[in-house]
């Protein structure tokens, strides 16, 4: 198993910018595709991007492409969601995600944390 534990959520302007960080236990870090996703107040949880385990293959949703970028570090255990551009319809929480298999893609993820809020405000 694998715990998550999401930090750097916050309150930001539109058009700025904002990292948030997901740390993960354990020694097998680098065996799991990890993936940002975000609940946004009264909707459903929709993926955001998803890496894969060299960090080479990656997945994003059209909303956020060109504006967000997803990276890991496995040397520190620890996957970062790099957000510029924002907008207040980026406001949720956002979730850190992990899962074993092969496919980069925003099914089936098995592991998650307990989100960070991120608020743009207008």
């Amino acid at each position: 198993q694998v715990q998550l534990v999401e930090s750097g959520g916050g309150l930001v302007q539109t058009g700025g910018s904002l990292r948030v960080s997901c740390a993960a236990s354990g020694r097998t870090f680098n065996n799991y595709i990890m993936g940002w996703f975000r609940q946004a107040p009264g909707k459903e949880r929709e993926p955001v991007v998803v890496i894969g385990r060299s960090g080479v293959t990656s997945y994003y949703a059209d909303s956020v492409k060109g504006r967000f970028t997803i990276s890991r570090d496995n040397a520190k255990n620890t996957v970062y969601l790099q957000m510029k551009s924002l907008k207040p319809e980026d406001t949720a929480v956002y979730f850190c995600a992990a899962k074993r298999g092969v496919r980069v893609d925003p099914s089936q993820f098995e592991y998650w944390g307990q989100g960070t809020l991120v608020t743009v405000s207008e």
